[in-house]
């Protein structure tokens, strides 16, 4: 028996191997741990892992399916809008009302405006004078459509004096001395300041006439001026009137 074979190695080699063998058992055994732990985790996470927890299953809820219903058209009918004109109205009086007058009004077409008669108009008007009318400034009292002059007042039989006349539309000078028996020259001469060129007199104007001066002769009349309507054109007439002589006492 060598050296290397005495009882002594040999316990010796046996006793190392006893402490070895912990060391070797406890790696084998990590190493199986671990390749264990590999497996159950590729067992687990792959597609045929295993159902560790029940999942619930859904428990299924009867829906009702909605009925589609057809909606029933309504007739809807649009309303046709009739236009009511717009009626412009022409001031119609009961009674006289102020007018202002405006930018191109006369006095004969202020009465044509509001339907009157312009002798009404101007006897309604004693102080104003249509030839002088001013727009925005005068001020004009209206009469009701169907106002008429009151009829005037005959003079007492045989009445001899002078007498203040309104000139109404129609009148002349030669109609209004055969209506008094007066003669054109003396209401003339007694309206110098109104008839200022002899011949034209307008509707509205106050004149002083003389009463019975004259004895009236029939024969043809002399061309005579037209009482114009309150405007400053003038309309020449010749009718065929009675001549009136002057007999001044």
């Amino acid at each position: 028996m060598s050296g290397k074979n005495t009882p002594q190695s040999v316990f010796d080699t046996y006793k190392k191997r006893q402490q070895m063998m912990p060391f070797l058992i406890g790696g084998l055994a990590v190493i199986l741990v671990a390749v264990g732990v590999i497996l159950v985790v590729a067992w687990l996470t792959g597609p045929n892992k295993p159902a560790l927890f029940a999942t619930p299953t859904p428990t299924a809820t009867s829906t009702a399916t909605p009925t589609p219903v057809t909606p029933t058209a309504t007739l809807t009918v649009t309303p046709t809008i009739t236009e009511t004109p717009t009626i412009t109205l022409t001031p119609t009086a009961s009674g006289p009302f102020e007018y202002t007058v405006q930018e191109g009004d006369t006095c004969w077409s202020i009465a044509q405006k509001f339907n009157v008669l312009l002798d009404v108009l101007i006897a309604l008007n004693p102080d104003t004078d249509c030839a002088l009318i001013k727009p925005n400034e005068t001020v004009l009292l209206i009469p009701a459509p169907d106002t008429e002059l009151p009829t005037a007042t005959p003079l007492p039989e045989g009445f001899r004096g002078t007498i203040n006349y309104t000139v109404v539309t129609g009148d002349t000078l030669q109609t209004i001395a055969s209506k008094f028996n007066s003669t054109i020259d003396i209401i003339v001469a007694d309206n110098k300041a109104i008839i200022t060129d002899g011949v034209t007199i307008y509707a509205g104007t106050v004149l002083k006439v003389r009463v019975n001066i004259v004895t009236p002769t029939p024969t043809r009349a002399p061309t005579s001026t037209q009482a114009i309507r309150g405007t400053q054109s003038t309309a020449t007439l010749a009718p065929t009137v009675p001549v009136l002589t002057a007999t001044v006492p």
